[in-house]
């Protein structure tokens, strides 16, 4: 199974480093902790939306991205609102969006091989306390290439289950998603063990 998620585009979103893309999400999400006002919050999300648009996706390749966090952002901010209010609410939805938003573009604008490289010499510190920097690299580039994955997973239930006149019935969306997204844990569970990566070997 393949999780080669990158659209090659000529940007200038797409010419910055892996490794200064990873840090620049690092940074935004410890930005949108330490100042959690909401204005801060929607220029965060108008600016992430500007960075889509100069990495020139189009908006049908990053639709079931939007889709999926609508999926799960509407409920939550409903639920939320009720417990905290509709402000609190609202920048916790937004913070989300942000960070789920920014995590995708990385995705889809860095080579899966050029960030696992980029997260390989980032970690290769944490080798003297036996950590191993690859298995360690590999587990957090498929963590960021997992949401744009769930998102086209989510529009090809959606598409099948509309087909069946189920696609309003958040049970019959949900349950395959739930099912594909187990097994897609356990093949790369497998596909880990099969690059030979030994957690006593630090490198």
């Amino acid at each position: 199974m393949s999780l080669g998620l990158y659209l090659h585009r000529v940007s200038p979103v797409h010419a910055v480093p892996a490794g200064a893309k990873m840090l620049a999400l690092l940074a935004a999400g410890t930005g949108l902790l330490l100042f959690p006002s909401l204005p801060v919050l929607s220029g965060a999300l108008v600016a992430t939306l500007g960075l889509y648009a100069l990495a020139r996706l189009r908006p049908r390749e990053v639709a079931p991205v939007f889709r999926l966090s609508a999926f799960v952002l509407v409920p939550l901010f409903a639920l939320h609102a009720l417990v905290s209010g509709w402000e609190s609410a609202l920048g916790a939805v937004l913070r989300l969006a942000v960070l789920v938003l920014l995590a995708t573009l990385v995705s889809l604008t860095t080579r899966a091989s050029d960030m696992l490289d980029a997260l390989e010499r980032a970690l290769r510190p944490l080798a003297r306390f036996g950590l191993n920097p690859a298995r360690l690299g590999l587990l957090l580039s498929l963590t960021l290439r997992f949401i744009p994955l769930l998102a086209t997973w989510l529009r090809e239930i959606q598409e099948a289950q509309r087909v069946r006149g189920l696609d309003r019935n958040p049970v019959a969306v949900l349950v395959p998603l739930l099912v594909k997204t187990l097994r897609t844990a356990d093949t790369l569970a497998d596909a880990i063990d099969a690059r030979c990566f030994d957690p006593e070997e630090p490198s």
